[in-house]
Protein backbone atom coordinates (compact mmCIF):
# COMPACT_ATOMS: atom_id res chain seq x y z
CA UNK A 1 0.00 0.00 0.00
CA UNK A 2 1.45 3.38 -1.04
CA UNK A 3 2.40 5.74 1.72
CA UNK A 4 -0.09 8.54 2.12
CA UNK A 5 1.40 11.99 1.51
CA UNK A 6 -0.11 14.97 3.29
CA UNK A 7 2.22 17.66 1.93
CA UNK A 8 3.93 18.55 -1.35
CA UNK A 9 7.47 19.91 -1.26
CA UNK A 10 7.85 23.21 -3.11
CA UNK A 11 11.35 24.46 -2.44
CA UNK A 12 14.05 25.21 0.08
CA UNK A 13 15.14 28.47 1.72
CA UNK A 14 18.48 27.32 3.15
CA UNK A 15 21.14 29.92 2.30
CA UNK A 16 23.96 31.97 3.81
CA UNK A 17 21.73 35.02 4.25
CA UNK A 18 19.93 33.23 7.09
CA UNK A 19 23.10 32.96 9.20
CA UNK A 20 22.50 36.45 10.58
CA UNK A 21 19.12 35.30 11.87
CA UNK A 22 20.68 32.37 13.73
CA UNK A 23 20.03 29.62 11.18
CA UNK A 24 21.89 26.44 11.97
CA UNK A 25 21.64 26.84 15.73
CA UNK A 26 19.39 24.52 17.64
CA UNK A 27 15.94 26.00 18.18
CA UNK A 28 16.66 29.12 16.08
CA UNK A 29 13.26 28.89 14.40
CA UNK A 30 11.48 28.89 17.79
CA UNK A 31 12.95 32.28 18.77
CA UNK A 32 9.99 34.56 19.70
CA UNK A 33 11.86 37.52 18.16
CA UNK A 34 11.96 35.79 14.76
CA UNK A 35 9.17 37.08 12.50
CA UNK A 36 7.87 35.33 9.37
CA UNK A 37 5.66 36.50 6.50
CA UNK A 38 4.84 34.46 3.39
CA UNK A 39 3.99 35.47 -0.16
CA UNK A 40 3.08 33.00 -2.91
CA UNK A 41 6.74 32.65 -3.95
CA UNK A 42 8.77 34.55 -1.36
CA UNK A 43 9.40 34.55 2.36
CA UNK A 44 10.30 37.49 4.61
CA UNK A 45 12.13 36.68 7.85
CA UNK A 46 13.11 39.33 10.38
CA UNK A 47 14.77 39.70 13.72
CA UNK A 48 15.05 42.92 15.70
CA UNK A 49 17.31 44.74 13.22
CA UNK A 50 17.34 43.07 9.79
CA UNK A 51 14.77 41.75 7.29
CA UNK A 52 15.78 38.92 4.94
CA UNK A 53 13.68 38.36 1.80
CA UNK A 54 14.09 34.99 0.07
CA UNK A 55 12.47 33.50 -3.00
CA UNK A 56 11.81 29.81 -2.40
CA UNK A 57 10.36 28.94 -5.83
CA UNK A 58 12.64 27.90 -8.70
CA UNK A 59 11.46 30.89 -10.74
CA UNK A 60 12.29 33.37 -7.97
CA UNK A 61 15.88 33.58 -6.81
CA UNK A 62 15.45 36.72 -4.71
CA UNK A 63 18.06 37.26 -2.00
CA UNK A 64 17.74 40.59 -0.19
CA UNK A 65 18.71 42.04 3.19
CA UNK A 66 16.96 45.16 4.43
CA UNK A 67 18.39 47.08 7.38
CA UNK A 68 15.82 49.65 8.54
CA UNK A 69 17.10 52.88 10.10
CA UNK A 70 16.02 52.48 13.72
CA UNK A 71 16.40 54.91 16.61
CA UNK A 72 19.23 53.83 18.96
CA UNK A 73 18.04 56.37 21.55
CA UNK A 74 14.66 54.63 21.89
CA UNK A 75 16.20 51.15 21.40
CA UNK A 76 13.80 50.76 18.48
CA UNK A 77 13.50 47.34 16.85
CA UNK A 78 11.44 45.56 14.19
CA UNK A 79 8.39 44.05 15.90
CA UNK A 80 6.16 42.98 12.97
CA UNK A 81 6.55 42.21 9.27
CA UNK A 82 4.10 41.50 6.45
CA UNK A 83 3.76 41.45 2.65
CA UNK A 84 1.52 43.77 0.62
CA UNK A 85 0.62 42.46 -2.85
CA UNK A 86 -1.24 44.58 -5.41
CA UNK A 87 -1.27 42.75 -8.77
CA UNK A 88 2.29 43.31 -10.04
CA UNK A 89 3.35 45.40 -7.03
CA UNK A 90 4.90 43.57 -4.07
CA UNK A 91 6.35 45.35 -1.05
CA UNK A 92 7.44 44.42 2.47
CA UNK A 93 6.00 46.35 5.42
CA UNK A 94 7.68 46.42 8.81
CA UNK A 95 6.23 47.66 12.10
CA UNK A 96 8.58 48.91 14.81
CA UNK A 97 8.57 49.07 18.60
CA UNK A 98 8.15 52.87 18.37
CA UNK A 99 4.93 52.63 16.36
CA UNK A 100 6.26 53.32 12.86
CA UNK A 101 5.25 51.64 9.61
CA UNK A 102 8.07 51.23 7.08
CA UNK A 103 7.29 50.30 3.45
CA UNK A 104 10.17 48.75 1.45
CA UNK A 105 10.48 47.83 -2.22
CA UNK A 106 12.08 44.55 -3.26
CA UNK A 107 15.20 46.56 -4.10
CA UNK A 108 15.47 47.55 -0.44
CA UNK A 109 14.38 51.19 -0.98
CA UNK A 110 12.31 52.91 1.71
CA UNK A 111 9.04 53.93 0.04
CA UNK A 112 7.14 55.39 2.97
CA UNK A 113 7.53 55.91 6.72
CA UNK A 114 4.67 56.88 9.01
CA UNK A 115 3.94 56.78 12.71
CA UNK A 116 0.67 55.23 13.81
CA UNK A 117 0.97 55.63 17.59
CA UNK A 118 4.08 55.64 19.84
CA UNK A 119 3.64 52.06 21.03
CA UNK A 120 5.04 48.74 19.89
CA UNK A 121 3.31 47.31 16.82
CA UNK A 122 2.40 43.73 17.73
CA UNK A 123 0.96 42.56 14.44
CA UNK A 124 0.04 43.59 10.90
CA UNK A 125 -3.07 42.01 9.42
CA UNK A 126 -3.91 42.15 5.71
CA UNK A 127 -7.36 40.98 4.69
CA UNK A 128 -10.26 41.71 2.41
CA UNK A 129 -13.74 40.58 1.48
CA UNK A 130 -15.21 40.69 -2.01
CA UNK A 131 -18.73 41.79 -2.81
CA UNK A 132 -20.82 38.66 -3.47
CA UNK A 133 -24.00 36.94 -2.29
CA UNK A 134 -22.76 36.83 1.30
CA UNK A 135 -21.20 40.32 1.41
CA UNK A 136 -23.08 43.46 0.35
CA UNK A 137 -19.89 45.53 0.20
CA UNK A 138 -16.23 44.87 -0.51
CA UNK A 139 -13.50 45.86 1.93
CA UNK A 140 -9.71 45.64 1.78
CA UNK A 141 -7.56 46.82 4.64
CA UNK A 142 -4.37 46.68 6.64
CA UNK A 143 -4.97 46.39 10.37
CA UNK A 144 -2.24 47.51 12.79
CA UNK A 145 -2.39 45.98 16.27
CA UNK A 146 -0.71 47.59 19.31
CA UNK A 147 -1.23 47.06 23.05
CA UNK A 148 -4.74 48.43 23.64
CA UNK A 149 -4.94 50.06 20.18
CA UNK A 150 -6.21 49.03 16.75
CA UNK A 151 -5.67 51.07 13.58
CA UNK A 152 -7.08 50.56 10.10
CA UNK A 153 -5.61 51.64 6.75
CA UNK A 154 -7.78 51.33 3.65
CA UNK A 155 -6.20 49.20 0.95
CA UNK A 156 -7.04 51.66 -1.84
CA UNK A 157 -5.12 54.48 -0.13
CA UNK A 158 -2.00 52.32 0.16
CA UNK A 159 -2.40 51.12 -3.41
CA UNK A 160 -2.59 54.67 -4.77
CA UNK A 161 0.55 55.66 -2.89
CA UNK A 162 2.48 52.62 -4.12
CA UNK A 163 1.33 53.09 -7.72
CA UNK A 164 2.51 56.69 -7.63
CA UNK A 165 5.91 55.67 -6.25
CA UNK A 166 6.44 52.95 -8.87
CA UNK A 167 5.25 55.18 -11.71
CA UNK A 168 7.74 57.85 -10.69
CA UNK A 169 10.48 55.25 -10.50
CA UNK A 170 9.74 53.75 -13.92
CA UNK A 171 9.33 57.18 -15.54
CA UNK A 172 12.80 58.17 -14.36
CA UNK A 173 11.42 61.14 -12.44
CA UNK A 174 13.08 59.59 -9.43
CA UNK A 175 16.26 61.64 -9.19
CA UNK A 176 19.20 61.29 -6.86
CA UNK A 177 18.17 64.26 -4.73
CA UNK A 178 15.33 62.23 -3.25
CA UNK A 179 17.73 59.49 -2.20
CA UNK A 180 19.96 62.08 -0.54
CA UNK A 181 17.20 63.26 1.74
CA UNK A 182 16.98 62.17 5.34
CA UNK A 183 14.87 59.13 6.01
CA UNK A 184 12.11 61.22 7.61
CA UNK A 185 11.70 63.51 4.60
CA UNK A 186 12.00 60.59 2.23
CA UNK A 187 9.35 58.60 4.04
CA UNK A 188 6.86 61.49 3.85
CA UNK A 189 7.52 62.36 0.20
CA UNK A 190 4.08 61.01 -0.78
CA UNK A 191 2.11 62.51 2.10
CA UNK A 192 0.55 60.89 5.11
CA UNK A 193 -1.67 57.87 4.60
CA UNK A 194 -5.14 58.41 6.10
CA UNK A 195 -6.22 55.92 8.74
CA UNK A 196 -8.54 55.43 11.70
CA UNK A 197 -7.44 54.29 15.14
CA UNK A 198 -9.33 53.17 18.22
CA UNK A 199 -8.46 52.63 21.87
CA UNK A 200 -9.65 49.15 22.85
CA UNK A 201 -8.09 49.03 26.31
CA UNK A 202 -11.28 49.19 28.40
CA UNK A 203 -10.77 45.57 29.50
CA UNK A 204 -6.97 45.78 29.62
CA UNK A 205 -4.23 45.78 27.01
CA UNK A 206 -4.56 43.26 24.21
CA UNK A 207 -2.08 40.62 23.09
CA UNK A 208 -3.73 40.36 19.66
CA UNK A 209 -6.70 41.89 17.86
CA UNK A 210 -8.51 41.98 14.52
CA UNK A 211 -11.20 43.90 12.67
CA UNK A 212 -13.67 41.23 11.58
CA UNK A 213 -15.77 43.33 9.20
CA UNK A 214 -18.56 45.87 8.91
CA UNK A 215 -21.40 45.69 11.45
CA UNK A 216 -24.76 47.38 11.94
CA UNK A 217 -24.91 50.77 13.69
CA UNK A 218 -26.42 51.04 17.18
CA UNK A 219 -30.20 51.27 17.42
CA UNK A 220 -30.28 55.04 18.10
CA UNK A 221 -28.16 55.71 15.00
CA UNK A 222 -29.81 53.32 12.56
CA UNK A 223 -30.06 56.14 9.97
CA UNK A 224 -26.34 56.86 10.16
CA UNK A 225 -24.49 56.84 6.84
CA UNK A 226 -21.15 56.02 8.46
CA UNK A 227 -19.62 52.58 8.70
CA UNK A 228 -19.12 50.67 11.90
CA UNK A 229 -16.60 47.86 12.26
CA UNK A 230 -16.50 44.96 14.70
CA UNK A 231 -13.22 44.66 16.60
CA UNK A 232 -12.17 41.54 18.53
CA UNK A 233 -9.30 41.57 21.05
CA UNK A 234 -7.64 38.90 23.21
CA UNK A 235 -5.45 39.57 26.23
CA UNK A 236 -4.55 38.99 29.87
CA UNK A 237 -7.41 40.70 31.74
CA UNK A 238 -10.14 39.61 29.32
CA UNK A 239 -9.68 36.46 27.27
CA UNK A 240 -11.95 37.90 24.55
CA UNK A 241 -13.41 41.39 24.12
CA UNK A 242 -15.61 42.83 21.38
CA UNK A 243 -16.06 46.46 20.35
CA UNK A 244 -18.14 48.46 17.87
CA UNK A 245 -15.68 50.75 16.09
CA UNK A 246 -17.03 53.97 14.61
CA UNK A 247 -15.55 55.12 11.31
CA UNK A 248 -14.64 58.43 12.95
CA UNK A 249 -15.15 60.15 16.29
CA UNK A 250 -17.98 62.42 15.09
CA UNK A 251 -20.47 59.71 14.18
CA UNK A 252 -22.41 59.56 17.42
CA UNK A 253 -25.07 62.13 18.28
CA UNK A 254 -23.16 63.25 21.37
CA UNK A 255 -19.93 63.41 19.39
CA UNK A 256 -21.57 65.54 16.71
CA UNK A 257 -22.86 68.02 19.32
CA UNK A 258 -19.49 68.21 21.06
CA UNK A 259 -17.67 68.69 17.78
CA UNK A 260 -19.77 71.83 17.17
CA UNK A 261 -19.94 73.26 20.68
CA UNK A 262 -16.41 72.67 22.00
CA UNK A 263 -14.49 74.52 19.22
CA UNK A 264 -16.75 77.56 19.46
CA UNK A 265 -16.46 77.66 23.26
CA UNK A 266 -12.69 77.26 23.14
CA UNK A 267 -12.39 79.99 20.49
CA UNK A 268 -14.47 82.43 22.60
CA UNK A 269 -12.39 81.76 25.73
CA UNK A 270 -9.15 82.15 23.77
CA UNK A 271 -10.30 85.50 22.31
CA UNK A 272 -11.25 86.86 25.75
CA UNK A 273 -7.94 85.77 27.26
CA UNK A 274 -6.03 87.56 24.50
CA UNK A 275 -8.01 90.78 25.11
CA UNK A 276 -7.31 90.67 28.86
CA UNK A 277 -3.77 89.30 28.96
CA UNK A 278 -2.51 90.37 25.56
CA UNK A 279 -1.38 88.12 22.75
CA UNK A 280 1.67 85.93 23.14
CA UNK A 281 4.42 87.23 20.89
CA UNK A 282 6.64 84.16 21.14
CA UNK A 283 6.38 81.98 18.07
CA UNK A 284 5.81 78.32 18.92
CA UNK A 285 8.42 75.80 17.90
CA UNK A 286 7.57 73.26 15.27
CA UNK A 287 6.10 70.35 17.18
CA UNK A 288 6.90 66.74 16.49
CA UNK A 289 4.45 64.67 14.51
CA UNK A 290 1.61 63.53 16.74
CA UNK A 291 -0.75 60.61 16.19
CA UNK A 292 -4.31 61.48 15.36
CA UNK A 293 -7.01 61.25 18.06
CA UNK A 294 -8.87 57.99 18.58
CA UNK A 295 -12.25 57.38 17.03
CA UNK A 296 -15.10 56.05 19.15
CA UNK A 297 -14.92 52.42 20.30
CA UNK A 298 -18.00 51.14 22.14
CA UNK A 299 -17.55 47.95 24.21
CA UNK A 300 -20.01 45.18 23.36
CA UNK A 301 -19.02 42.23 25.55
CA UNK A 302 -16.07 40.48 27.16
CA UNK A 303 -15.13 37.10 28.60
CA UNK A 304 -13.10 37.11 31.83
CA UNK A 305 -11.94 33.74 33.13
CA UNK A 306 -8.95 34.15 35.44
CA UNK A 307 -6.25 32.81 35.20
CA UNK A 308 -6.90 32.11 31.52
CA UNK A 309 -5.26 34.61 29.13
CA UNK A 310 -5.92 35.09 25.44
CA UNK A 311 -2.77 34.73 23.34
CA UNK A 312 -3.29 34.60 19.57
CA UNK A 313 -6.18 35.12 17.17
CA UNK A 314 -6.70 34.08 13.56
CA UNK A 315 -9.64 34.98 11.30
CA UNK A 316 -11.50 32.98 8.67
CA UNK A 317 -11.54 34.52 5.15
CA UNK A 318 -15.02 35.98 5.66
CA UNK A 319 -14.23 37.19 9.18
CA UNK A 320 -17.23 35.34 10.64
CA UNK A 321 -15.10 32.87 12.62
CA UNK A 322 -12.06 33.42 14.81
CA UNK A 323 -9.80 30.77 16.34
CA UNK A 324 -8.31 31.94 19.64
CA UNK A 325 -5.56 30.21 21.62
CA UNK A 326 -5.19 30.75 25.36
CA UNK A 327 -2.66 30.18 28.14
CA UNK A 328 -4.38 26.99 29.35
CA UNK A 329 -3.80 25.11 26.11
CA UNK A 330 -7.33 25.58 24.77
CA UNK A 331 -8.52 26.72 21.36
CA UNK A 332 -11.79 28.65 21.22
CA UNK A 333 -13.82 28.97 18.02
CA UNK A 334 -15.71 32.27 18.13
CA UNK A 335 -18.66 33.27 15.96
CA UNK A 336 -17.75 36.94 15.47
CA UNK A 337 -21.28 37.94 14.44
CA UNK A 338 -23.19 36.33 17.30
CA UNK A 339 -20.18 36.77 19.65
CA UNK A 340 -20.62 33.22 20.93
CA UNK A 341 -18.08 30.42 21.46
CA UNK A 342 -19.25 27.59 19.19
CA UNK A 343 -16.45 25.06 19.74
CA UNK A 344 -13.62 24.25 22.14
CA UNK A 345 -10.47 22.12 21.89
CA UNK A 346 -8.33 21.18 24.91
CA UNK A 347 -4.73 20.06 25.29
CA UNK A 348 -3.04 22.27 22.67
CA UNK A 349 -0.43 24.37 24.51
CA UNK A 350 1.64 26.72 22.32
CA UNK A 351 -0.56 25.80 19.34
CA UNK A 352 -0.89 27.82 16.14
CA UNK A 353 -4.04 27.94 14.02
CA UNK A 354 -4.81 28.86 10.41
CA UNK A 355 -7.93 28.45 8.33
CA UNK A 356 -7.72 26.45 5.11
CA UNK A 357 -10.10 25.36 2.36
CA UNK A 358 -10.11 21.64 1.57
CA UNK A 359 -11.48 19.95 -1.55
CA UNK A 360 -14.07 17.51 -0.19
CA UNK A 361 -16.49 17.36 -3.15
CA UNK A 362 -14.01 16.13 -5.75
CA UNK A 363 -16.10 13.04 -6.63
CA UNK A 364 -19.16 14.96 -7.80
CA UNK A 365 -20.57 14.41 -11.30
CA UNK A 366 -18.95 17.58 -12.61
CA UNK A 367 -15.50 16.24 -11.73
CA UNK A 368 -15.84 13.45 -14.34
CA UNK A 369 -14.38 15.82 -16.90
CA UNK A 370 -10.57 15.98 -16.90
CA UNK A 371 -10.85 19.72 -17.58
CA UNK A 372 -13.06 20.41 -14.60
CA UNK A 373 -11.80 23.25 -12.44
CA UNK A 374 -13.10 23.24 -8.84
CA UNK A 375 -15.24 26.19 -7.80
CA UNK A 376 -15.67 27.77 -4.39
CA UNK A 377 -18.64 25.49 -3.59
CA UNK A 378 -16.40 22.42 -3.94
CA UNK A 379 -14.31 23.48 -0.95
CA UNK A 380 -15.14 23.40 2.74
CA UNK A 381 -13.64 25.58 5.43
CA UNK A 382 -11.33 23.79 7.87
CA UNK A 383 -9.04 24.74 10.72
CA UNK A 384 -5.39 23.66 10.72
CA UNK A 385 -3.94 23.21 14.22
CA UNK A 386 -0.19 22.87 14.68
CA UNK A 387 0.62 21.44 18.11
CA UNK A 388 4.44 21.70 18.45
CA UNK A 389 4.56 19.92 21.81
CA UNK A 390 2.83 16.91 20.25
CA UNK A 391 4.70 17.27 16.96
CA UNK A 392 1.51 16.96 14.90
CA UNK A 393 -0.66 18.91 12.48
CA UNK A 394 -4.43 18.36 12.56
CA UNK A 395 -7.19 19.49 10.20
CA UNK A 396 -10.74 19.92 11.53
CA UNK A 397 -13.85 20.63 9.49
CA UNK A 398 -15.80 23.77 10.37
CA UNK A 399 -17.87 24.45 12.29
CA UNK A 400 -18.65 21.23 14.09
CA UNK A 401 -17.25 18.62 11.71
CA UNK A 402 -14.83 15.82 12.54
CA UNK A 403 -11.06 15.72 12.44
CA UNK A 404 -10.26 15.04 8.80
CA UNK A 405 -6.52 14.51 8.99
CA UNK A 406 -3.60 14.26 11.43
CA UNK A 407 0.07 13.72 10.64
CA UNK A 408 3.48 14.11 12.24
CA UNK A 409 5.69 17.13 11.51
CA UNK A 410 9.35 17.80 12.22
CA UNK A 411 10.45 19.66 15.34
CA UNK A 412 11.08 23.34 14.66
CA UNK A 413 8.34 23.64 12.02
CA UNK A 414 5.82 26.43 11.54
CA UNK A 415 2.57 26.74 9.61
CA UNK A 416 2.31 29.83 7.40
CA UNK A 417 -0.19 31.33 4.99
CA UNK A 418 0.36 33.59 1.97
CA UNK A 419 -0.81 37.14 2.49
CA UNK A 420 -4.08 38.38 1.02
CA UNK A 421 -3.71 39.67 -2.56
CA UNK A 422 -5.40 43.04 -3.07
CA UNK A 423 -7.61 43.67 -6.08
CA UNK A 424 -7.95 40.08 -7.26
CA UNK A 425 -10.91 39.83 -9.63
CA UNK A 426 -14.02 37.87 -8.71
CA UNK A 427 -14.21 36.65 -12.34
CA UNK A 428 -10.77 35.01 -12.16
CA UNK A 429 -10.49 31.28 -11.24
CA UNK A 430 -11.09 30.68 -7.57
CA UNK A 431 -7.90 30.35 -5.53
CA UNK A 432 -8.58 28.44 -2.31
CA UNK A 433 -6.96 29.30 0.99
CA UNK A 434 -3.80 27.23 1.48
CA UNK A 435 -1.48 26.50 4.39
CA UNK A 436 2.28 25.96 4.07
CA UNK A 437 4.61 24.09 6.39
CA UNK A 438 8.16 25.40 6.87
CA UNK A 439 10.84 23.24 8.47
CA UNK A 440 13.31 25.58 10.14
CA UNK A 441 16.08 22.97 10.43
CA UNK A 442 16.12 21.75 6.83
CA UNK A 443 14.71 24.90 5.19
CA UNK A 444 12.15 22.82 3.32
CA UNK A 445 8.84 24.50 2.52
CA UNK A 446 5.77 22.39 1.65
CA UNK A 447 2.09 22.96 1.02
CA UNK A 448 -0.66 20.93 2.66
CA UNK A 449 -2.59 18.77 0.22
CA UNK A 450 -6.01 20.22 -0.61
CA UNK A 451 -7.72 16.89 -1.28
CA UNK A 452 -9.05 14.46 1.29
Amino acid sequence: MAKRTHTTELGNIACEELDELGAGKEGWFDDPNLLCALDTQSLALANRSVIVVLGWADSDGTRLKIRPELSPIEAEFVSAVEWLVFDEIRVVVAGTSSGYLLFFSLDGDLIHKQIVYPKRIIRLRVRGTKRDLTHETSSEEVCVVMPGIVARFDGSDIQNMLHQWFEDTESQFWDQTLKKRGSDDFGHSYGKLPYQSWSVSKYGTCADAAITGIMLPPLMEIQSTGHYFCGITVGEDAVISAFRLSEDNNRSLVGAILSKVVPVTFSTIASLSKMILGSDQTSPKKSEEKPQPFAQASPLTCLKDFPRKGEKLTLSPSGTLAAITDSLGRILLLDTQALVIVRLWKGYRDASCLFVEMLVKKDTAASNSSYYEPTKSDYCLCLVIHAPRKGIVEIWQMRTGPRLRAFQCAKGSKILQPTYRFGSSIASPYVPLEVFLLNGDSGQISVLSRTL
